[in-house]
């Protein structure tokens, strides 16, 4: 079942907020770009799919860098995670995979133990949605980047409702201690006919991968979660100062 699993990379996005005109794939940790840490850990999986590589601003600089010998998906608009994903869909044979697992190129440390867990988890309790969540116990030191973070809301049975982004939650889901690192993964053939169904009517005005997991809930469909043991694979870092302090908790 693991052959059936086609990775997606998410690598469309600018780094503006890292003062640079960069794709945020290229930023560089250890010397690295974020995209090689993330290519590196996938080659470890043995998966039989090539990974789908989404690339948008800038592209040509990530085929400069790291070659054109990768399986790349073009993304003309950059218009939220759901958008991105949908741009994958030119490059994927629907006879090939059964699940789609989304990874950001901004998530340099993510493991190879931690993305087996999540395809484990999928595969045996046969979800239509399996997500990765992070629950930390504060958001000081060296945890004030993840602050902005979606937060995962849980019914009153325990289960997700929804995840909400930090940007449109309100002061009390702003307390919420569990947040998404979002890494997923879908059932293609829900995903395809689902993520037609996104809007985007948040404050970004951007199509928001999240919206599937309230979509599915509706549906009553099964979502599960996996815990991610390490805090750090979660770090995102946005800014400069960001990324010195994730380069200071690297060993």
């Amino acid at each position: 079942m693991q052959d059936k699993i086609q990775i997606v990379i998410l690598a469309g996005g600018k780094g503006k907020r890292m003062m640079s005109d960069e794709p945020k794939a290229l930023a560089l940790l250890q010397g690295r770009p974020f995209l090689s840490h993330i290519l590196k850990t996938v080659e470890f999986l043995n998966l039989t799919l090539k990974p789908i590589i989404v690339v948008g601003h800038k592209k040509e600089r990530i085929f400069e860098e790291l070659g054109e010998n990768h399986n790349y998906a073009h993304q003309e608009e950059q218009l939220g995670t759901g958008h991105a994903v949908h741009a994958a869909k030119e490059k994927i044979s629907e006879n090939n995979n059964e699940n789609i697992l989304v990874i950001s190129t901004d998530q340099p440390l993510i493991s190879k133990e931690t993305i087996e867990n999540l395809m484990e988890k999928h595969l045996d309790t046969n979800a239509t949605i399996t997500l990765a969540t992070v629950i930390l116990p504060d958001f000081e030191e060296w945890r004030k980047g993840i602050i902005n973070f979606g937060r995962i809301v849980r019914d009153t049975k325990n289960k997700i409702d929804k995840i909400i982004e930090y940007k449109d939650a309100n002061e009390e889901e702003k307390k919420i201690l569990e947040v998404n690192p979002a890494i997923y993964i879908f059932k293609s053939q829900w995903l395809w006919k689902n993520i037609e169904n996104l809007k985007n009517e948040n404050s970004q005005n951007e199509y928001y991968l999240t919206d599937l997991l309230h979509i599915a809930k509706e549906q009553g469909e099964l979502i599960e979660t996996v815990p991610v043991s390490n805090i750090l694979e979660a770090l995102q870092p946005n800014t400069k100062e960001e990324l010195e302090v994730l380069e200071t908790l690297v060993v």
